[in-house]
């Protein structure tokens, strides 16, 4: 007998106490290290891409060096590629024979990935594309029909392969689920096209706790705005999932000359917190399995920039406060938290807020600060270092009353009179 589906708001309580997550794009396209896409990119035929299995040994693979990354990155979870649009499986399919076990590597990577996460105490996600470029039903759904129902076959066996062989799965991240045609056909006849609902209903027979994105033309759990941050309607899961380096690859890049910034990056989790989604960032593994210093080091910075303020991040919820040109708000009931990407000085002021504070201090160095309100709920948190005590963001914890409120503002010019 199947278990009854946990409602959303039980499936979903560890995923807001997460907000952070290490994405991983491995598979062929490593090998040639220019992005994921390279197979359509380039337009190399499937015969001739396919002889990049026979060259697909990455000797220096080790899953806990990933997890271990993950970890100390302060990532909560993972979603690693079990198959891109190529089709090569990370995987031991029994519907393909297009997989890592029947390359010179001879391994279940997936399998070695979800035995390492658990035992890190992470939670394990598993990345899967719907379509597969070699399927000329793909492309040409009419013209082609047998080998695009073969397509979806494949895409509905191998979705039940991932949920029943390799234990408790907590994330199923959809890709891929689009037509080739774009915007031509919408998305809900794309979930005609994948029998979506069949799809996930199955997946949540298997693993009735899972968390579903919206990518397979069906809104299930969570929404994912891609390289932006982007905060969905309040109560609605989101995750806002971005490259370390170029926007237009995930996979490996062997020249990636834009990298972002520690500061950008953490800004760029504080951002998805305040709107109370996560952060779903990404390495791409070069071709022998191991992730880049530059990845590395990015990653390690924010694992250290959240040992100090973690409590900020972790478990946080929206905050109706604004942070105006200092920075963003979260809080955690009546604890407010303030990141503050340009340090004002010894003295930061917030106005419009309605809420009595009582207390201040740098949450990472716990030196106390000074507050008080005066007109028009300018809230004034004083005794500050002149210097910000973190490069890219400080957060400064303020305790209020209750739950932090913004101050109504009825005439929005009374302030310049001195009225308000």
């Amino acid at each position: 007998m199947s278990q009854a589906v946990p409602s959303y708001t039980d499936r979903m309580k560890w995923f807001h106490e997460a907000r952070f997550g290490m994405f991983v794009h491995f598979g062929l396209y490593s090998i040639l290290g220019r992005g994921e896409w390279v197979m359509l990119n380039e337009r190399i035929p499937a015969k001739d891409y396919a002889k990049l299995a026979k060259r697909f040994n990455p000797r220096r693979f080790d899953a806990s060096a990933w997890v271990a990354t993950a970890r100390d990155a302060g990532a909560k979870y993972m979603v690693v590629t079990t198959r891109h649009h190529e089709g090569f499986c990370l995987f031991d399919s029994a519907v393909s024979e297009f997989k890592s076990t029947n390359s010179p590597a001879k391994r279940d990577l997936i399998a070695e990935y979800v035995t390492a996460a658990r035992a890190a105490g992470l939670k394990v996600g598993f990345y899967y594309s719907l379509l597969d470029w070699r399927f000329p039903g793909y492309w040409e759904p009419e013209k082609y029909r047998e080998s695009a129902e073969a397509m979806i076959a494949q895409a509905h066996a191998q979705v039940k392969e991932l949920l029943t062989n390799y234990g408790r799965i907590d994330v199923l991240w959809y890709d891929g689920g689009w037509s080739p045609r774009w915007d031509a056909v919408p998305m809900d006849k794309m979930a005609e096209f994948w029998r979506a609902k069949e799809l996930n209903a199955e997946a949540r027979r298997l693993q009735p706790h899972i968390l579903i994105n919206n990518r397979s033309g069906l809104q299930e759990d969570l929404d994912t705005p891609e390289q932006r941050v982007t905060a969905s309607a309040a109560g609605r899961g989101w995750e806002s999932c971005m490259t370390i380096g170029d926007s237009c690859g995930w996979g490996f890049i062997k020249n990636s000359p834009n990298m972002k910034t520690v500061p950008t990056l953490l800004q760029n989790l504080v951002t998805a917190a305040a709107g109370e989604g996560n952060y779903l960032l990404n390495a791409g593994p070069k071709p022998d399995g191991t992730i880049r210093k530059e990845e590395q080091v990015r990653l390690r910075a924010m694992g250290e920039w959240l040992k100090a303020n973690g409590p900020s991040i972790y478990g946080s919820e929206r905050c109706e406060l604004s942070g105006g040109m200092i920075g963003m708000w979260t809080r955690k009931g009546r604890t407010g938290y303030l990141h503050v990407f340009r340090w004002p000085g010894d003295t930061a002021i917030v106005p419009l807020v309605a809420t009595k504070a009582l207390s201040a201090k740098v949450l990472a160095t716990g030196a106390a600060a000074t507050v008080s309100q005066g007109r028009n709920g300018r809230l004034s948190i004083s005794g500050l270092p002149k210097r910000p005590p973190h490069s890219a963001v400080t957060v400064i914890e303020v305790e209020f009353e209750s739950e932090p409120k913004p101050l109504p503002e009825p005439d929005k010019a009374a302030w310049l009179q001195g009225r308000a």
